[in-house]
């Protein structure tokens, strides 16, 4: 018998919680809709409403209307809520994953050509 911990179940769990997701994509363009935040986080746009009111409501931003847009502003100082981060603001991280993806770096071979074969320019 399968259960959460066995079979299929098992490999579709992620390292970020769908709140976090959301807050990343704010952090990444604030005056972002809902829509757009639902697709890159592959929510619904219910479940986005749902997690920025929770995310509102708890104090991590503020939002305010912009014409006929919300922009959204990430409380600074907001902390993480699980008591093993406890006191350790969550600016680090969103800093981290909301900025541009970063390559890994380059490694050599054995004979000093980069990986790939490519020999660096002068």
């Amino acid at each position: 018998m399968e259960n959460e911990h066995t079979g299929s179940r098992r490999n579709h769990w992620t390292f970020l919680t769908n709140h976090a997701r959301v807050l990343i994509a704010i952090a990444r363009d604030p005056g972002a809709r809902l829509r757009d935040i639902a697709a890159d986080c592959g929510l619904t746009e219910r479940t986005v409403q749902a997690i920025v009111t929770d995310l509102e409501t708890d104090g991590y931003l503020t939002r305010t209307r912009d014409g006929r847009r919300n922009r959204y502003a990430i409380a600074p100082g907001a902390r993480f809520r699980h008591p093993a981060e406890a006191g350790r603001e969550i600016a680090g991280l969103l800093a981290y994953l909301s900025g541009p993806p970063t390559a890994p770096p380059a490694t050599e071979s054995a004979d000093g050509v980069p990986d790939g074969g490519a020999l660096p320019l002068p």
